[in-house]
């Protein structure tokens, strides 16, 4: 057991955010996303939503200061429309980096930059669209 730290951050999952370098993405993914054929490692967090699994992460990464540090899946065809799942995931990631925007990508072009993430962890979610990509950053010196 640690201190401080959220208990959905098991120790495959703290290994991967730990190991992860600068400029490295993690996916966090709705259950219905096609994580198998993706190509990263997958980790599971089958008992949570994405915006509790987001919030776990988050109290630990360090995000980028760039461009893309937070993308969100664009709904196809309707890339302005922001679903439910898409507000509540960006609440988080704003309480955690109020300063970063939440950028967004197609759905062809979100899954290509995921099949190049450390990995992907596909949480319970049931909405569709809640997937999002980070960033990490660096620690402060």
């Amino acid at each position: 057991m640690l201190k401080h730290i959220d208990p959905l951050l098991g120790p495959e999952l703290l290994s991967v955010l730990r190991a992860m370098g600068h400029g490295e993405d993690i996916v966090i993914v709705d259950r219905n996303y096609p994580a198998l054929s993706a190509g990263p490692a997958i980790i599971r967090e089958d008992g949570a939503d994405g915006p509790r699994v987001l919030d776990a992460v988050l109290s630990v990464l360090p995000l980028d200061k760039g461009a893309q540090a937070i993308t969100r899946m664009e709904v196809r065809d309707q890339p302005q429309e922001i679903l439910p799942v898409m507000s509540d995931l960006m609440k988080v990631a704003k309480s955690h980096a109020q300063h970063l925007e939440v950028d967004s990508l197609p759905p062809a072009e979100f899954k290509a930059r995921a099949s190049k993430a450390v990995a992907i962890i596909v949480t319970g979610e049931t909405r569709v669209y809640g997937n999002i990509l980070l960033r990490k950053g660096t620690l402060p010196v």
